[in-house]
Order: structure tokens, then C-alpha cells, then sequence
């Protein structure tokens, strides 16, 4: 089933896509109180409205955890002045800077361009504390293929790497696609493309931490809960490690597609001018 959110007169809430066809299933609160439990009852709702008609948005609670997985590719590893990880390297997203396809993101001021970064997507579908990798794997709700657009100026100012992960509408994901429908993951084809031109491209199976492994090695300090979400890392082929480098500039479109999962497209707005600041 895919799961996307729209935005109503009450907040964001969730729906079952089916073709143009959505299933409300609830507010965002209420769906990722059990998800499971939500996606059930879609049978029995017969509610439709059509996709055309409303704000398609993420379908993320306001309070959930974004995680994200950097180094995660040993080819991506050596792109950069890094060594293998002996643990998944985590940093952070807000939820203000998620979206969803079709959503202009804006060059930041100061920023040559934006890079791109090819991911899956993972969201929890159950409380996690102190997992094994066997539960954290069971605890898996969903998929969607998503684009962790960086802003590399911000990002490389200091060691933390948080401020250039949030740049404005910078965090584009597709439909969320139950894990009963996907099956299991295996080796699935990522791929980026800037304006038709193949730029990463790998498979989910070359990843150095599984999904398990980063969900049980998180779940050791915090406990996750449903609706957070974890991007799992990215392959060689950005864009700052290219000779020369090369960036994402207003006008380009750039699309990440996860084989069996799906596909997220996102055209480069405009430069932002500093005298907006």
C-alpha cells in the first residue's frame, strides 16, 4: 500500500493511495499511533477523494525523528577525506525541511549550487529500545525513495554536519510503500538523475550498515517510535566530488528512483538573494 499525506482545514492527514484515489485514514497523530492498525482498516473506509484536489504533503508527524546515515557506500567513503565508519555516522533532520515531489527547493544565499544525495528511506512502524537486529528488522513499516539535498558551503563550515542537511524544502521523499508490499529489500537499484543524465547509481545491498543494524544500534541510546523516519545513506556520485564539482542550479531537475519502492522528482528553484536576509 503507499501512504502519502495531505494537507486539510485540520492539519496534515493521512491517506492510502490508490491511483488518483486517496483513503483518508486519519490525522497524522492518529495514523502513527499504530500504523498497522490504520492500514487494516483502509478496507473498510469508503471515503475517496481525489489527489488532484488537494496539498500533497509528507505523511511525518511534526514531532518525529529524522535520522539520517552518512558514509554509509564504501565508494561514497572514499570520495571524500573520510575512513570506514566503525558505526553508523547519524545526524539530524527537521521535519520542517521534508517534502514531497514536484516542490521547488531554493539555492541558499552564499551557496554555489545544491548536491544531490540518492537514498531509501525508512520508517518505523513500532516502538524500538535496546533491539535486536531480528526486532528493529520486524519494526520496519515502510520505504520511499528520498533525495537528502545538500547545501555543501554550510555543511563543511564545521564538523557538524547539520546546518547544511535543513536548508529549506531540501528533504524531498516519495510515497511512503508498506513493507508487505515491497517484500524483501534485497539488492534494489538507487539511482540519480540531473536533467535525464545518470549521476549515482548502486544497489541497497552494497550499503556497509543494513537497516537492522542501524535501527538496533540507534534503539541502544533512544527509543525510536512509529512514524521516525531514517535515510540510510547514499552512493559515490555526488556532485562536490566530481572533477570539477558540480552542482545543482535553478532550472535543473533532479530525480531519485529505488527499484520496486519509487521515484521522487525535484526542479532547483531560484538563488536566493541576500538582500531577502
Amino acid at each position: 500500500m503507499k501512504i502519502i499525506g495531505y494537507r486539510d482545514a485540520h492539519g496534515v492527514q493521512v491517506a492510502a493511495r490508490d491511483g488518483d484515489a486517496l483513503i483518508p485514514l486519519g490525522s497524522v497523530e492518529r495514523f502513527w499511533d499504530d500504523p498497522s492498525a490504520a492500514v487494516a482498516a483502509a478496507a473498510g473506509v469508503v471515503d475517496r477523494l481525489h489527489a488532484a484536489d488537494v496539498e500533497i504533503v509528507p505523511p511525518v508527524r511534526p514531532g518525529a525523528r529524522v535520522l539520517c546515515v552518512g558514509l554509509n557506500y564504501r565508494e561514497h567513503v572514499a570520495e571524500g577525506p573520510f575512513e570506514v565508519p566503525d558505526h553508523p555516522t547519524i545526524f539530524g533532520r527537521w521535519t520542517q525541511s521534508l517534502t514531497v515531489g514536484g516542490v521547488p527547493v531554493d539555492v541558499p544565499v552564499d551557496e554555489q549550487g545544491l548536491d544531490w544525495e540518492a537514498e531509501l528511506l525508512v520508517a518505523v512502524g513500532a516502538p524500538l529500545s535496546v533491539a535486536t537486529p531480528e526486532q528493529a528488522e520486524a519494526a520496519v513499516f515502510a520505504y520511499a525513495a528520498f533525495n537528502d539535498i545538500t547545501a555543501r558551503r554550510a555543511q563543511k563550515l564545521t564538523t557538524q554536519w547539520t546546518i547544511g542537511k535543513n536548508a529549506d524544502r531540501s528533504g524531498p521523499m516519495s510515497d511512503l510503500v508498506t513493507a508487505d508490499e515491497v517484500g524483501e529489500l534485497g539488492s534494489r537499484r538507487v539511482r540519480c538523475l540531473v536533467d535525464g543524465e545518470v549521476m549515482q547509481e548502486s544497489t541497497t545491498d552494497m550499503m556497509i550498515f543494513s537497516i537492522a543494524d542501524i535501527l538496533s544500534f540507534v534503539s541502544r541510546t533512544f527509543t525510536l517510535q512509529p512514524g521516525d523516519l531514517i535515510a540510510t545513506g547514499t552512493p559515490s556520485g555526488v556532485g562536490y566530488a566530481r572533477t570539477p564539482p558540480r552542482f545543482l542550479h535553478p532550472g535543473d531537475e533532479v530525480t531519485v528512483t529505488i527499484d520496486g519502492i519509487g521515484s521522487v522528482t525535484t526542479p532547483i528553484g531560484v538563488r536566493v538573494d541576500a538582500g531577502v536576509l
